[in-house]
């Protein structure tokens, strides 16, 4: 099979012909068609992930495709089903044997792309701003990044929760994004201050305390901003660093605002909480069946051209969702 092989690390991956995995006992060999593309690549590939596989490896963690094969005690009748899949790495190739028990079917009339573009930032803002945060209706909700990858979701996400998003974003086409997905209030943080337009908003529309819950995978100086328009009470969402830029918590603004900072990653925060994982997901996969969230693929690239797509996320010129066709006849 051809895959996107990483054989040094801070190097991007190449393409490689490897040998076709086997169905282990318990696992099924699925026929990848599409891996959707998150920023946890680039950091994979630069070994600055919470996970590091041993060199070589495959990267690429959310995949969608069919079940081509079964290992040892697997119901045979998943052979031809359409599903999708989180992982720990490999799914930027045409094939991965994936544990049978952690496949997801997609429902009908839901593309490969669609699904590949699904579960890792979805699951990230659901799971975050549901489970983590608690975000109840009628709660004002700061969503930063709000045209990338996870801050789309997120501003969904929030508003499926029943709470008011005032999301941010840098330039027109950006802040356009936003509010095509839903978003309440829109902030150009290139020409507007973060907290100070934020303030604004609050004290225009009757919270002026602040907002309620802030969904940050920014860091940086937005994160610091974000300190100074927060209610007391608030909770502050700590979903990455996409600024480069590690904040330091300043402690005593915690404690005078009783204010909590509550960390989120995805992949443990599922491991840890197996029950709320199995609803939550399945909560998602409902909304996703109605339409109630949609994801938007912006790019789709040739798995040849993966590199490409990762380009776009370190150049922060990325919107919306990228996913890479890994088979030639993927839709």
């Amino acid at each position: 099979m051809r895959a996107m092989m990483c054989e040094k690390i801070g190097v991007d991956p190449v393409l490689r012909t490897v040998a076709d995995p086997v169905a282990g006992p318990g696992e099924v060999v699925i026929d990848i068609y599409a891996c959707g593309v998150n920023f946890a690549d680039t950091l994979i590939i630069a070994g600055k992930y919470q996970h590091r596989p041993d060199l070589p490896f495959i990267p690429g963690f959310e995949i969608a495709g069919i079940v081509a094969e079964v290992g040892a005690g697997v119901d045979a009748t998943l052979i031809g089903q359409r599903v999708m899949a989180m992982a720990a790495h490999g799914g930027f190739a045409e094939k991965m044997a994936h544990p049978a028990d952690r496949i997801i079917p997609i429902p009908d009339g839901v593309a490969f792309a669609d699904a590949a573009a699904f579960q890792i930032t979805y699951g990230t803002s659901w799971f975050a701003l549901k489970y983590r945060a608690a975000v109840r209706a009628g709660e004002v909700v700061l969503v930063h990044g709000a045209a990338g990858g996870v801050g789309v979701t997120a501003v969904e996400c929030a508003k499926v929760l029943g709470a008011k998003v005032i999301a941010t974003a840098g330039g027109a086409k950006k802040c356009d994004i936003a509010r095509q997905h839903g978003a309440d209030f829109v902030i150009d943080y290139k020409s507007e201050n973060i907290a100070e337009a934020v303030k604004d908003i609050c004290q225009r529309h009757g919270w002026p305390a602040g907002v309620d819950v802030v969904y940050d995978p920014v860091g940086g100086d937005v994160f610091d901003q974000s300190l100074r328009c927060v209610a007391p009470g608030a909770r502050l969402l700590v979903i990455g660093f996409a600024s480069g830029d590690i904040p330091r918590i300043p402690a005593n603004i915690l404690l005078v605002k009783n204010i909590s900072v509550l960390g989120f990653y995805l992949g443990a925060y599922l491991a840890q909480n197996p029950e709320a994982a199995r609803d939550g997901m399945a909560d998602l996969v409902q909304n996703l069946a109605a339409g109630y969230i949609t994801p938007s693929v912006s790019r789709k690239f040739d798995l040849a051209d993966t590199p490409l797509a990762f380009a776009a996320l370190r150049d922060r010129s990325a919107t919306h969702k990228m996913v890479v066709l890994c088979r030639k006849d993927a839709d």
